[in-house]
């Protein structure tokens, strides 16, 4: 074995992602690689494990993750939005519609 991993860091924004193909050593966690590359000097507003949360081939991961050959560390952007909050509004604002049912139409 020669000791380092292949592994590839990804940060996706709105309208395009960076990706960075790194080579570590093995043992190496998700952490060290978004520490290593250089994606917290381009955009200094990640916080790895704490406002971003982190991910491997999209399950989710700790920081302390210790990462194998082809991994793909994925870096997520926080929710704008609750998904069950937007769910629940979008359930109630349907159930209000259909309540009544609106005037009857003659034959």
């Amino acid at each position: 074995m020669s000791g380092f991993i292949e592994v590839e860091v990804v940060y996706a924004l709105a309208h395009h992602q960076d990706m960075v193909p790194l080579s570590l050593p093995e043992g190496a966690t998700a952490r060290e690689a978004v520490e290593a590359s250089g994606l917290l000097l381009k955009y200094p507003d990640i916080d790895p494990g704490g406002r971003n949360k982190l991910g491997i081939h999209a399950r989710p991961a700790r920081p302390d993750t210790v990462l194998r050959n082809g991994d793909r560390v994925e870096i997520y952007r926080p929710l704008i939005a609750d998904p069950k909050a937007v769910r629940k509004k979008r359930a109630e604002e349907g159930k209000a519609m259909k309540k009544g049912g609106g005037p009857a139409q003659e034959a």
